[in-house]
């Protein structure tokens, strides 16, 4: 089979992450690395006056999760890359909002995969970020990447 099929199989392919804890201490290096340092991240009393009752992660701190989480998922096995490169986010949406203690973890479904030019494919994967006991999920998006394959797997 070649590395194109090995490609083409993978559409809707499921698989998820283990889980992973969000804390305090995430947050807080969130808030200093990207300047968001309102009180309803950084701040458990003021914030627990609030509706969410205590800190709540950044949606986009839960965004930057996703890298992690794919890497730690289950995923079928990939044909050998030259690289994978991050293309972008359609369709983000932060639809619950996620306390600090809480459980995520992540499930990916291959919506697509398009052949853009000989041995390079974007990659449309379908993420839902699951958060522990609650039937919403924190996060949905649509994630594009570009998968490109080695130059003697096009020849």
């Amino acid at each position: 089979m070649s590395q194109a099929d090995a490609l083409q199989r993978l559409v809707g392919c499921s698989y998820g992450s283990p889980v992973l804890r969000i804390d305090q201490q995430l947050v807080d290096a969130f808030a200093q690395l990207t300047g968001d340092h309102q009180y309803i991240h950084v701040d458990p009393e003021r914030a627990a006056l609030t509706p969410f009752g205590g800190t709540i992660a950044h949606g986009f701190l839960l965004l930057s999760l996703l890298p992690q989480l794919h890497a730690q998922s289950d995923r079928p096995a990939l044909p050998t890359l030259a690289m994978a490169v991050n293309y972008g986010f359609d369709r983000v949406r932060f639809v619950t909002p996620v306390r600090v203690g809480s459980a995520v973890r992540a499930q990916f479904s291959v919506a697509s995969l398009i052949e853009k030019r000989p041995g390079e494919w974007q990659q449309e994967l379908d993420v839902t970020l699951l958060l522990e006991a609650q039937e919403r999920p924190a996060l949905v998006a649509r994630w594009l990447s570009l998968m490109v394959l080695p130059a003697e797997a096009t020849a």
